[in-house]
């Protein structure tokens, strides 16, 4: 299922890279597609559950992240 987020915060390549490699360790995330110029993500994943994590470590990274329906 793909999931589409927007995210506040992201400043730099930097911050995208940390995005990244965050949404690299949770298990079940088959892929994704950061856009820093947008504020968005992306996301390829197994389950709904996924979505609660990837919003939860993200979140954890003192970004902004909230579903986009």
């Amino acid at each position: 299922m793909e999931v589409k987020f927007k995210i506040d915060g992201m400043k730099c390549e930097g911050c995208k890279r940390r995005v990244e490699n965050c949404l690299s360790t949770i298990k079940g995330v088959e892929s994704y597609q950061v856009s820093l110029e947008e504020g968005m993500l992306l996301a390829k994943v197994k389950k709904e559950k996924q979505v609660s994590e990837i919003m939860s470590k993200i979140s954890a990274l003192d970004f902004l992240i909230q579903k986009v329906e």
